[in-house]
């Protein structure tokens, strides 16, 4: 098959940040099928534009077999929260007009978030002499979670525009594909598409890349961790992050130095969460920044605990948080501050962590400390992770599931 896939954040080599369809397209293409990219120029996790793509609207590169078109990005993306939705409108301009640069694929997948990729998607699917299936998937609710989050206005110009684009984009679509099964839930229960027309392939662990390894290592050495019993939050410094509750959970944590808790990653909130840190006096609390998608697995095993937490949010009890995957891939144990959905997969299903109350440091702190105090009860936690990932979730397994449900289209 011809596959298309129109994804903003399709990571750089050796760029942080999420990998799925990095991960999907290397093994779609080692299956035999042609993958074309259509993303953005511009890291996401950092800001970062790398000098070769200034000044061209679209750049064709190649990673590996996979074909990939850059297309610009406004720098304004990590500036604001009103320079971030400036950058999704600049990038499906740009992405519109790589899809004229776009042979006719045999299907095509669109996935959001940003929201907007649904419409170059759209144009490389339907505007051509014999139109093509066209697959929508659904990473996270747009724009429900922006404006439970505080990013939207509920009754803003913009927020009704959007609703109205997620109405259209799930009408249109041929599939619609979830992460999670309250996405399909709460898709249905609003009446924007029958169950039917939706399948669910959640995020995974790509085992090739993560595995179990030492804890000691460079990690610890390179950041002084020493022998502490580390706590890692990996992932974005957003809002919806609420990353404030690890600064309550490290004031709780005052009255014990060999307990450390270490976020790796970026966003528009670090800088102030670095410099409340500050003002806190909290030496119990490390940012140690974006690090490569190749070093994460010696990261996540340099930790003794990984940390997943959101924002106290009835959106966020829909979600499947993709570091949960790579914990318990690595055999690290996990401590969720993430009701819902979230919940019932790591701590019910899998038995792989703990739960703690969202936002509420003291909990957090009391979850920590059971846990340090238990290093038996980690090795148990992290070992059923792993078993439950390789027995259910791999990325390998569902690149598979999509090749499947493109298979069917395509017929």
């Amino acid at each position: 098959m011809r596959i298309v896939v129109v994804h903003q954040h399709y990571l750089m080599p050796g760029s942080p940040g999420g990998s799925r369809f990095n991960e999907f397209a290397r093994l779609w293409a080692a299956a035999g099928h042609e993958v074309t990219v259509v993303t953005g120029n511009l890291n996401y996790a950092t800001g970062e534009r790398p000098a070769k793509y200034r000044g061209r609207v679209v750049t064709e590169e190649w990673d590996g077999p996979i074909r990939v078109l850059r297309c610009h990005v406004p720098s304004t993306y990590t500036r604001s929260y009103a320079g971030r939705s400036f950058a999704f409108a600049g990038f499906t301009l740009s992405a519109l007009a790589a899809a004229l640069r776009v042979a006719r694929p045999d299907v095509v997948l669109s996935t959001s978030p940003p929201l907007p990729v649904a419409l170059p998607g759209y144009a490389i699917a339907r505007l051509r002499r014999r139109r093509v299936p066209w697959i929508f998937e659904v990473r996270d609710l747009w724009p429900e979670s922006a404006v439970t989050t505080g990013v939207l206005s509920p009754s803003s110009k913009l927020t009704r525009a959007l609703y109205r684009l997620e109405a259209w984009a799930y009408r249109s679509a041929d599939r619609i594909c979830v992460l999670t099964p309250a996405f399909r839930e709460d898709i249905v229960r609003r009446g924007l598409a029958p169950e039917s027309k939706i399948d669910l392939v959640p995020n995974g662990a790509d085992d090739a890349l993560f595995g179990p390894g030492p804890r000691e290592g460079w990690v610890r050495e390179r950041f002084g961790w020493g022998d502490r019993f580390v706590v890692m939050y990996a992932g974005a410094h957003g809002r919806a992050n609420a990353l404030g509750q690890l600064l309550d959970a490290a004031e709780h944590l005052r009255a014990h130095p060999e307990i450390l808790i270490a976020t790796v990653g970026d966003g528009p909130e670090r800088r102030g969460l670095e410099a409340e840190a500050r003002r806190r006096g909290l030496t119990n609390l490390m940012f140690c920044g974006a690090q490569p998608k190749e070093a994460m697995s010696d990261v996540v095993n340099a930790c003794d605990l990984g940390a997943a937490v959101l924002q106290d949010n009835p959106t966020f009890r829909t979600v499947y948080p993709n570091k949960v995957f790579d914990y318990m891939v690595c055999a690290r144990p996990t401590l969720l501050a993430i009701d819902g959905v979230a919940r019932e997969l790591v701590c019910e299903q899998a038995q792989a962590g703990v739960f703690a109350r969202p936002e509420d440091g003291a909990d957090l702190a009391r979850v920590v400390l059971e846990l340090a105090g238990d290093p038996q009860r980690c090795a148990e936690l992290g070992a059923r992770g792993r078993a439950w990932v390789l027995a259910n979730a791999t990325r390998a397994s569902y690149a598979q599931r999509y090749l499947e449900i493109m298979e069917r289209l395509t017929r």
